[in-house]
C-alpha cells in the first residue's frame, strides 16, 4: 500500500468510525450525552465536538489558512444532529482532499501555530495521520463513557472496518 492509498483508506475509516459513533450516540437520551463525567471535555457530546474542532483546525493548516479558534473546543456544544451533520461534511472534505493529492503532496511541509502556543511543522501526511489518530483516541473516551452509561458500544476498530467495509 502506498502512502497515498493508505491516507485515503484512513480518511475513509475515520468517516466510517465517526458515523458509527454518532449512530450509537443518537440512540441515547440527550441527558446521557450531556451527563457530566470525569473526562477532559466533560461529556460525550462535548468530546465529539472537540474532535470536530481539531479536524477543522487541521483542515485550515492543510489549506494554509487561519482557523480562528482560541481553544481546542467551543464554549457551547451544538445539538447532536447539528454536530453529526458538521462531522459528516468535514469527513467528506478530508476524503475529497486525499483524492486530489499526489504522493509528492503528502510530503509538503506545513508550518503552523499551535492553539496553546508555539510553532509546529508537519508534513501533509503527518497531519492526516494526526487527524485520524486523534479522532480514534477521543472516540475511545466516548466509548468508555458509553460503558459508564450502561451501553455496550459497537466496535469501530480499523480491523472491523477492513473486514466489513474495505474488503466487503
Amino acid at each position: 500500500m502506498t502512502a497515498l492509498s493508505n491516507s485515503r483508506m484512513l480518511t475513509h475509516y475515520k468517516a466510517w468510525a465517526d458515523d458509527k459513533m454518532f449512530s450509537m450516540l443518537s440512540a441515547l437520551p440527550e441527558e446521557e450525552l450531556l451527563r457530566p463525567r470525569a473526562t477532559r471535555f466533560g461529556n460525550m457530546l462535548h468530546t465529539m465536538n472537540h474532535i470536530h474542532v481539531i479536524d477543522d483546525v487541521f483542515r485550515a493548516h492543510l489549506l494554509g489558512q487561519q482557523h480562528g479558534y482560541q481553544d481546542r473546543n467551543t464554549a457551547s456544544t451544538p445539538p447532536l444532529h447539528e454536530l453529526w451533520n458538521a462531522v459528516k461534511n468535514m469527513d467528506q472534505w478530508y476524503r475529497d482532499f486525499t483524492q486530489e493529492l499526489s504522493e509528492a503532496d503528502l510530503e509538503r511541509v506545513i508550518h503552523f501555530n499551535f492553539i496553546g502556543g508555539g510553532q509546529g511543522v508537519m508534513s501533509c501526511q503527518e497531519m492526516l495521520l494526526h487527524v485520524v489518530n486523534h479522532s480514534t483516541y477521543h472516540r475511545g473516551f466516548v466509548g468508555d463513557m458509553m460503558y459508564q452509561a450502561g451501553v455496550m458500544p459497537q466496535s469501530s476498530d480499523l480491523t472491523v472496518f477492513v473486514r466489513d467495509v474495505l474488503r466487503a
